[in-house]
């Protein structure tokens, strides 16, 4: 019988963006389990099956990795939001499609949600600009539609729009670390109609006003 393949075999010549995605994706295994302080580039290199030179004519050092990777799923982040909306005229739908992309992301993209909403590098000027701008592209987005449809004002509707997508973010963060009986869909809805009770509530024009 032919001997097993050695796992920490080299891999063969892959095209420059072939060889960018294998290395991100094995980044990306070690930054979600480790943390970025703890993970060695050292280990990405064998994880992905190349030597750390190869590793290294891709990236300069672990922050540029780093980053790389999280502007990456940052961009898929805001993609999915505005997807959402654009996916419907309906605003009872929107906020619902929307709430549904938080939790997607969060369930499905192999731990990469650590790397917006928990990273240990926000003191990196580099990602807390990248993490602080991906919730306000998001909120910028939604905040175009809430104006639209109540007529506030630009600065409350933003404001209501960051209220949405934190209330979305620490939702969906909170279901996937409790392990939740609650199947995804059925906890995104359940959040949709509490963001649809609020924001619905709002008139189609006129300002929010103190009381009192």
């Amino acid at each position: 019988m032919p001997a097993a393949a050695d796992p920490r075999a080299r891999s063969v010549r892959l095209p420059r963006s072939a060889r960018r995605r294998q290395l991100l994706g094995a980044a990306q295994e070690v930054f979600v389990a480790q943390g970025y302080h703890a993970a060695a580039m050292d280990e990405i290199a064998d994880r992905a099956g190349v030597s750390k030179p190869v590793l290294y004519q891709h990236f300069p050092g672990k922050l540029d990795l780093y980053v790389a990777l999280l502007e990456e799923h940052a961009d898929a982040m805001v993609a999915a939001v505005r997807a959402a909306l654009a996916s419907t005229s309906d605003n009872k739908a929107r906020v619902a499609a929307t709430i549904e992309a938080y939790f997607r992301f969060v369930d499905e993209d192999g731990g990469a949600f650590r790397l917006l909403f928990e990273s240990d590098l926000t003191s990196q000027p580099a990602v807390r600009e990248r993490v602080e701008g991906t919730t306000l592209a998001c909120a910028e987005a939604i905040s175009g539609v809430i104006s639209d449809d109540t007529g506030l004002p630009p600065e409350q509707a933003r404001l209501l729009a960051v209220g949405l997508v934190g209330m979305a973010q620490v939702a969906a963060r909170f279901w996937l670390s409790e392990e939740s009986s609650i199947p995804r869909d059925a906890a995104a809805r359940l959040l949709a109609g509490l963001s649809w009770r609020g924001i619905g509530g709002f008139p189609r024009s006129g300002d929010v006003r103190s009381e009192g």
